[in-house]
C-alpha cells in the first residue's frame, strides 16, 4: 500500500477530484497548506505598499491506494493539476505500513 501526498494549486482541486474519482478511486484527505518551492513567493501591491508574500497558499491531497493503483494515480493527478507554469506543485509517495477502517475493523489493503 502506498500513502500519495500531492501539492496543488487551490483552483485544481475540483480538476483533481474529478479525474481521481473517474478512475475508481473513493477517499482522499484534502487540507489547505502554504508552502513554497522555487518560486519563493510573490509581491503583491495593497494600497501602494508592496508586500511579499513567502508562503504561497496550496491544496494537499492525500489518497491512500494499493500498490497496483500508484502508477495511473500519478497519471491522473498530474495530467489534472498541471498548468504549465510555475508552482504547479509535486506529488510525493511513501510506503503505507498499516491502515484499520475504524467502523469494521478491515485491516490492509481491503480497509482502503
Amino acid at each position: 500500500m502506498k500513502l500519495i501526498e500531492a501539492i496543488v494549486k487551490p483552483f485544481k482541486l475540483d480538476e483533481v477530484k474529478d479525474a481521481l474519482l473517474e478512475i475508481g478511486i473513493q477517499g482522499m484527505t484534502v487540507t489547505e497548506v502554504k508552502g513554497f518551492g522555487r518560486q519563493k513567493g510573490h509581491k503583491e501591491t495593497y494600497r501602494g505598499q508592496e508586500y511579499t508574500i513567502e508562503f504561497v497558499p496550496k491544496v494537499k491531497i492525500e489518497v491512500a491506494v494499493n500498490d497496483g493503483q500508484v502508477r495511473r494515480v500519478l497519471e491522473t493527478i498530474t495530467r489534472a493539476a498541471k498548468t504549465g507554469s510555475i508552482g504547479d506543485g509535486k506529488i510525493f509517495v511513501r510506503d503505507l505500513t498499516a491502515a484499520v477502517r475504524i467502523r469494521t475493523g478491515e485491516t490492509g489493503e481491503s480497509a482502503l
